[in-house]
């Protein structure tokens, strides 16, 4: 049902109806992981029509760009394209392990009644953090999601750190924690899997000059869920639903 409220001017007998009114949430991400960083996060509040990502499809270029190299201007555009309200970069720079970081946005109605949040895994060839258009609860409170690491399921997963980051370029560009070794010799192919679809996790090795990974099994392993994502609502919704 649709609440729909007006203002009757008796001065002309003009009917106006008032501007839509915002009401503020605030977003807070916690990493859950042990030595995993999370490049500048893109939280964004949206219609039912737009997506960020979806499980089980081929990543766009956009997403494909931000899941390899931590670019979020691709899907920044996107998302001002379709009347979204967003953050980027709340921290700023990296979310380290076990650090916390939240941002406010401002939402109207239905272009902004669902929620989504994405970061690149560093190191990862393309794993990324991921919230996919959850319903912003309509009533004042405060609500706790966690969120899963995704495969974007563009590069294979070769653990190897050379740089990398640029589309269609094959390896991770860094490790922030400084955990990782070198030498190592990728025996992985492929994803068996080419659409995005959650993170089976790091493999790693415990050879730090060598090896078949670059990075360490004992450091950088991680299993779902890797964030905390804390939604407090403020105020009172314009609609009862945004279907």
């Amino acid at each position: 049902m649709i609440k729909t409220f007006s203002t009757l001017l008796v001065t002309g007998s003009l009917l106006v109806t008032p501007p839509l009114m915002a009401r503020d949430i605030s977003i807070e991400v916690t990493n859950l992981t042990n030595a995993i960083y999370f490049t500048p996060l893109l939280i964004a509040a949206h219609d039912r029509h737009t997506d960020l990502f979806e499980v089980g499809e081929h990543a766009t270029v956009d997403l494909q760009a931000m899941a390899e190299g931590g670019d979020t201007s691709g899907l920044i555009t996107q998302l001002e394209a379709n009347s979204a309200v967003y953050d980027t970069d709340p921290v700023p720079g990296l979310l380290a392990p076990g650090m916390s970081t939240e941002t406010t946005l401002k939402v109207r109605g239905r272009a902004n009644a669902r929620l989504s949040l994405v970061g690149m895994l560093l190191p990862s060839n393309d794993g990324f953090i991921g919230m996919d258009s959850v319903k912003i609860p309509r009533h004042r409170g405060t609500y706790t999601y966690y969120a899963k690491a995704y495969d974007a399921g563009t590069e294979a997963n070769d653990e190897i750190i050379n740089g990398g980051g640029m589309l269609n370029v094959l390896g991770i560009p860094a490790d922030p924690g400084g955990n990782a070794g070198t030498g190592g010799v990728s025996t992985i192919g492929s994803d068996h899997n080419d659409k995005i679809h959650v993170h089976r996790g790091i493999l790693g090795d415990l050879d730090p000059t060598g090896g078949i990974s670059d990075l360490d099994s004992s450091v950088h392993r991680f299993q779902n869920p890797v964030a905390r994502i804390v939604v407090r609502v403020g105020g009172k919704p314009e609609h009862d639903d945004d279907d």
